[in-house]
């Protein structure tokens, strides 16, 4: 469970900016660079991710992450299993902030009914004291 949510993540950043360095990828994302590069090669595996090495300059390659069409499938999933996730979880706390308000307002209620009996018991007392 915890790997779609990474792998989610991951291809989220990656189709927002597939320019990104692994470091900026790690760093974006929470993760360090050995849990990155573990998942892109997992995602790799699973044939959802391309990697496409280019030359930036003579010393240097750097590489661009793109998704494939398996990948871009994926994502919508994911992204419709964790959209429907919070959205229950989003109803589950709701369900509770309402049973507790019901059940601060019955206590509310409960305790200004008790303090009317006791104003009116003091009424009561002080006008029997009175005659």
């Amino acid at each position: 469970m915890k790997d779609n949510q990474d792998h989610f993540e991951i291809l989220r950043k990656i189709q927002n900016k597939p320019n990104s360095t692994q470091r900026q990828l790690a760093e974006e994302l929470g993760f360090s660079l050995g849990k990155l590069n573990y998942c892109l090669k997992e995602l790799k595996k699973k044939g959802l991710i391309k990697l496409k090495n280019f030359r930036k300059n003579n010393r240097k390659i750097n590489y661009m992450y793109i998704l494939t069409p398996s990948g871009i499938s994926t994502k919508t999933k994911l992204t419709i299993n964790f959209m429907q996730k919070k959205m229950k979880e989003y109803e589950d706390l709701k369900k509770e902030l309402i049973k507790n308000d019901n059940k601060n307002l019955y206590n509310n209620q409960f305790k200004e009914k008790i303090a009317i009996d006791n104003e009116f018991r003091r009424n009561l007392s002080s006008n029997q004291s009175w005659q």
